[in-house]
């Protein structure tokens, strides 16, 4: 019994190493914004830090942004096969697609090529094979456009109606979203419900946590308009922070209470 309970917590810390983490993308009339957190582990006593937006961008051209979320060492690697697709001016790279959709299936090409290699290897040590990726950008002539790419390479398109696309610890900043987001939003609203799901994400959950990278970017821009790392004592988080606890209890006082009770 002693093993199986041993067992049961090694799966679980696995589990949570993997899926540490809280991405947003939201597509809009106007343009994206992005977001994610930083924190990553392998276990409960090893807590670090990682960015997981990374930026592609030929100015003027086209601009691309990817967030990841999973095993780290997976995203890693599929970040580096992306890279040197273009370092080496493979066909089908980043830099060379005319479309996001053909650029949305360089990256499923490249979490393939990433299982392909590790898979196997990863079974044998009792992990499992995980990552997702919220994929945005806009290539010139083309509008710009939002995936969520599956471990299996897959992806699906945000649209219209579904304009915006979670992974990680989804949960608890889901709420707001749905109540909030839609195609219509400005940038700056959905900046700020965002940052609103990332509050209340990390109240409730600690294995996500600030340092949080935002992007946002204006259509036809071709380039990236604004990046910015929110720490601890960001003067705008906190006082999101602040006026969203403050109304929260507000509207809480000034419901009726219940008549039958």
């Amino acid at each position: 019994m002693l093993v199986s309970a041993l067992k049961r917590y090694d799966d679980t810390l696995t589990y949570q190493a993997a899926f540490m983490t809280y991405c947003v993308g939201v597509l809009l009339e106007t343009g994206f914004v992005m977001a994610s957190d930083t924190r990553t582990n392998a276990g409960v006593d090893q807590v670090a830090t990682f960015s997981k937006m990374t930026t592609f961008e030929v100015p003027g051209e086209r601009s691309m942004v990817t967030l990841t979320a999973g095993n780290l060492a997976v995203s890693q690697a599929v970040l580096q096969h992306l890279h040197k697709g273009i370092a080496t001016n493979e066909e089908a790279n980043l830099h060379s697609v005319t479309n996001m959709f053909d650029a949305a299936r360089v990256v499923g090409d490249a979490i393939r090529a990433v299982h392909r290699e590790d898979a196997e290897h990863l079974r044998h040590h009792n992990s499992d094979f995980n990552i997702s990726v919220l994929f945005a950008g806009q290539i010139k002539d083309e509008k710009p456009r939002l995936f969520c790419i599956y471990s299996a390479g897959n992806f699906i398109e945000a649209s219209q109606e579904t304009p915006f696309f979670q992974t990680g610890e989804t949960k608890y900043g889901k709420p707001i979203l749905d109540r909030v987001i839609n195609y219509q939003c400005s940038l700056e609203d959905a900046l700020k419900c965002m940052l609103i799901s990332f509050d209340s994400t990390i109240r409730s959950n600690v294995s996500v946590d600030l340092p949080v990278d935002v992007m946002v970017y204006h259509n036809n821009n071709l380039k990236i308009d604004c990046r910015h790392r929110i720490n601890e004592d960001d003067p705008y988080f906190l006082a999101i922070r602040r006026h969203w606890g403050e109304g929260l209890r507000k509207v809480f006082a000034e419901i009726p209470e219940p008549d039958w009770c």
